[in-house]
C-alpha cells in the first residue's frame, strides 16, 4: 500500500548503466511481491513447478539480479522483521480486499475471462515465510548480502543509506523510504525494459526520486512530508483523512508548516463536520522519526554458490540448461573481477 503521494513528487529516468558501480539497498519483501505478481501466465496463474509450489519469486530473483550484478551493479537486500502494531490495521484491510479480489476471480474464472483473471489473480499475491526463506537462500547463494531488520525493511534501507556512503539508493515501488529519510529512492530497479499493454509495448526506465529535489520543489521540510504522508495515508494509518488527496494535504503542511499546527488545523476542521481524527498522528510521526533499525549491521557479500543455486532451481524444476547459462555468466563475471581487481570495477 504505502503512502500515497506518487502524483506530487519529482522523478528523473536514468539509465541501468548510470548504476555502474553503485551500491543499492533493496526494500527485498516490496520487490519479491512485485516477481509474485507480474510473473504469470496470461490467467494469472503463478509459475509452480511439478509438485504445484509458486516458483515466480525464484525466477525474478535469479534471473533479475543477474542482469544486474552484469551491469556492475552491487546489491544488498534487506527483509522485514516484525510488523509494527499500527500495521495490523493495513494487514487487516489487505486480507478484506483479498476476500473480495477472491470472489471476482471465481466470477471472471466461470466466464473465462483471461484478462479480468490475470487481473484479480494478481490482487490475491500473497508473500508467505516458506518463500522468504527461499528467497534468502538463492540470494546468498548468488552472492548477494542479505540484512534481516528488525522491523519494517524499508526504515532499516533508508537509515544505511542516509549514513552509508557507500550506498548510492533504496530500490522499492513504495514511496515510505522517503518519509524514512533516504536520500535517494530508485524505482523500476527490476522491472522488465518494457511491458505488454492493451495497446503495444511501453518501455520502462528506472527512475530516482531525491529527497532534497522534493523538499525543492513541494517547498516541505522533512517533518512535513512525515505530515503530509500521514494525511494521506500510509500503512499505520490506511486511507488517509476522507476528502483530503495530496494536492489538499500539500496545500496543508505549506500553510501551518508545523505538526502538530498541521494536525490542529485538521481536527478543527473535522470537528465542523461532525468528526473525529480515529488515530494517533504522532504515534505514527514517531514511528517515522525513530524506527527500530540495526546501526551498524555486518554487510559481508557471501561467496557464489553454485552447487547451492542449482540444487534450490532444479528442486523446482527450472531448466538446467538455463540455469547453467546464467551461472556461466556469473563465473566470467567473478573471474573478471579478479582481472580487473575490485574497486576497479566496482
Amino acid at each position: 500500500m504505502g503512502l500515497q503521494i506518487g502524483d506530487i513528487v519529482p522523478r528523473k529516468d536514468i539509465r541501468i548503466s548510470d548504476l555502474k558501480r553503485k551500491t543499492i539497498v533493496v526494500d527485498a519483501s516490496n520487490i519479491i511481491y512485485q516477481f509474485l505478481s507480474t510473473i504469470r501466465q496470461p490467467d494469472g496463474t503463478p509459475l509452480m513447478d511439478k509438485k504445484g509450489r509458486v516458483t515466480s519469486h525464484l525466477s525474478g530473483l535469479f534471473y533479475r539480479n543477474v542482469n544486474l550484478l552484469l551491469e556492475g551493479i552491487n546489491l544488498i537486500y534487506v527483509f522485514d522483521g516484525k510488523p509494527p502494531e499500527l500495521k495490523f490495521k493495513t494487514n487487516e484491510k489487505r486480507r478484506e480486499s483479498k476476500d473480495i479480489a477472491r470472489e471476482k476471480y471465481e466470477s471472471a474464472k466461470k466466464k473465462k475471462d483471461i484478462a479480468e483473471m490475470r487481473r484479480y489473480a494478481q490482487q490475491l499475491t500473497k508473500l508467505g515465510p516458506e518463500q522468504i526463506k527461499e528467497s534468502k537462500e538463492l540470494l546468498e547463494a548468488m552472492g548477494i548480502a542479505v540484512i534481516q531488520a528488525p522491523s519494517e525493511a524499508e526504515a532499516q534501507a533508508s537509515y544505511l543509506c542516509k549514513h552509508d556512503k557507500e550506498i548510492y539508493a533504496v530500490a522499492s515501488q513504495d514511496y515510505d523510504s522517503l518519509a524514512f529519510g533516504t536520500p535517494i529512492l530508485l524505482q523500476n530497479l527490476t522491472f522488465a525494459t518494457k511491458r505488454k499493454t492493451s495497446s503495444g509495448f511501453v518501455f520502462i526506465s528506472p527512475q530516482i526520486i531525491e529527497l532534497e529535489k522534493v523538499f525543492n520543489t513541494l517547498q516541505i521540510s522533512q517533518d512535513q512530508l512525515i505530515s503530509l504522508a500521514i494525511l494521506t495515508g500510509t500503512d499505520y494509518n490506511p486511507g488517509g483523512i476522507y476528502g483530503i488527496g495530496p494536492k489538499k494535504a500539500l496545500n496543508l503542511v505549506r500553510a501551518y508548516k508545523q505538526p502538530a499546527l498541521i494536525f490542529k488545523q485538521v481536527e478543527k476542521q473535522l470537528e465542523e463536520d461532525g468528526k473525529k481524527l480515529d488515530f494517533d498522528w504522532k504515534e505514527i510521526f514517531e514511528l517515522f522519526k525513530k524506527h527500530p533499525v540495526i546501526e551498524n549491521p555486518s554487510i559481508i557479500p557471501p561467496k557464489l554458490n553454485e552447487d547451492k543455486i542449482k540444487n534450490i532451481l532444479l528442486e523446482h524444476d527450472f531448466s538446467e540448461d538455463r540455469v547453467e547459462n546464467q551461472l556461466k555468466k556469473l563465473r566470467d563475471l567473478k573471474e573478471l573481477k579478479k582481472q580487473k581487481g575490485l574497486k576497479d570495477f566496482f
